[in-house]
């Protein structure tokens, strides 16, 4: 049945992407008690819904006080959101970390080629320092599927990773960067160095350890300390198992299997494919939770469905990547 679902899933193209969605929303409803009741407490019926626009997203709070499972079984793995002490996390049960695996590596092939033809290194002390960190378990799989002797973990090592990076570029070793905010920053301050085969990935935040700032101010400081282009970001969030890029500007891509919507302010029921609202995310890849998940990001969506992350719903918790004013 997995492997079945994975086929599906990764093959996906825009002209038969409604249909899956419609298929995994009719599965989850018939095996997701928390989707099930959430969709009938909206009296929808699962045999109106003939089109993508109608399916009801389930809203991220409820990862905080619900086990989101669809059919019964022990989770393989159970990740944590991030955010401030004064929060309660979202929890995500894993059915399937290879499914997961298969997602970001599929995922990180699309927009930057295989992974063995780069050096993965994770710049993320705030994640590191906290267990069940969905983010840690992508960068720790991704380095150990590139191989390089190089790949890893950089806790507060910053003259270490200076003298690596710089070998690196020596070497022409394409390399991906990938680091919180905060920590970009502080790395920054400390060495600067002129980086020409390397990408730098913000996954946003300061996690409390700085002032938060804008996004561009945040890459005009990286651009010029790093002497690169473009700062590139990843989005992703703990409920889901896909993520989106962005190679410069803060404007991000979805793998075929991720589609993201704008909810309107003042009708959450209302849906559109383009303009600016709260982010509904149908990631097609998480069969075995929710597929379809009603954020607290407010994102702007473009006519060729690339976005923008504009911040966060008045009110709601910052955390993960979202701890950044835009």
């Amino acid at each position: 049945m997995s492997r079945q679902w994975n086929h599906k899933i990764f093959e996906v193209t825009d002209g038969d992407f409604e249909a899956l969605a419609l298929e995994i929303f009719r599965f989850q409803y018939d095996n997701n008690p928390v989707y099930k009741a959430y969709t009938d407490a909206l009296r929808v019926d699962p045999l109106d819904v003939h089109r993508i626009l109608q399916i009801p997203f389930l809203p991220v709070q409820v990862f905080k006080s619900q086990e989101v499972k669809t059919t019964f079984f022990t989770p393989r793995a159970l990740f944590e959101s991030s955010g401030t002490t004064a929060t309660i996390p979202g929890r995500h049960s894993v059915k399937d970390l290879a499914l997961y695996k298969e997602s970001f590596t599929k995922g990180f092939e699309a927009f930057y080629g295989p992974v063995k033809d780069w050096c993965i290194i994770g710049l993320l002390p705030a994640y590191l320092e906290r267990q069940n960190s969905s983010l840690v378990y992508m960068v720790n799989e991704l380095t150990r599927a590139s191989g390089h002797p190089q790949s890893g973990f950089y806790l507060d090592e910053y003259e270490k990773l200076f003298q690596v990076l710089k070998g690196l570029e020596k070497e022409k070793q394409k390399t991906w960067l990938i680091g919180v905010s905060f920590a970009l920053l502080d790395f920054a301050e400390r060495f600067s160095l002129p980086l020409q085969y390397t990408s730098v990935i913000e996954t946003g935040g300061m996690k409390g350890r700085r002032e938060e700032m804008l996004r561009q101010e945040l890459h005009a400081v990286l651009q010029s300390a790093f002497k690169v282009p473009a700062i590139h970001s990843e989005y992703g969030m703990t409920e889901l198992l896909s993520q989106a890029y962005s190679k410069g500007r803060g404007v991000f891509n979805s793998p075929p299997w991720m589609k993201i919507f704008a909810r309107d302010d003042e009708d959450p029921f209302l849906i559109s494919e383009t303009g600016t609202g709260a982010a509904n995310i149908i990631d097609l890849a998480n069969i075995w939770s929710c597929s379809f998940i009603a954020t607290d990001d407010v994102c702007r969506i473009h006519d060729d469905k690339s976005f923008e992350v504009l911040g966060r719903i008045d009110g709601s918790d910052l955390r993960g990547c979202s701890l950044m004013v835009v």
